[in-house]
């Protein structure tokens, strides 16, 4: 489970991809790479943030940053999910399997 706080911007999540098959990192170089946000039990997708990391080392070693911007962390306190798909520059596309929780709480204020 990953904590968030609402209305909070500049928040990121960290993700290292690799193959189910023999772990080895997939090479991001090129790719296209996503987070869908939704609350947990819906099948809208609230928002989508792409991948912010550009260092070429990173990415070869799949190491994906997602950053929450304004706005999209103004949301109710309670259970979210992401999912993380990467368009790589093959063309393939892969979803990751685990689903990415998320609680997120109100802000002291």
């Amino acid at each position: 489970m990953l904590y968030l706080v609402k209305d909070d911007v500049g928040t990121q999540v960290r993700a290292i991809l690799t193959r189910n098959d023999d772990g080895s990192p997939v090479d991001l170089r090129g790719s296209t790479t996503v987070m869908r946000f939704r609350a947990k039990g819906s099948s809208t997708i609230l928002f989508t943030l792409s991948n912010i990391n550009s260092v070429a080392a990173d990415l070869a070693n799949g190491i994906a940053v997602f950053q929450f911007g304004s706005g999209n962390l103004n949301i109710s306190e309670g259970k979210y999910e992401g999912e993380v798909e990467a368009t790589l520059s093959s063309g393939e596309i892969g979803t990751v399997f685990e689903v990415l929780d998320f609680f997120v709480r109100a802000d002291f204020d």
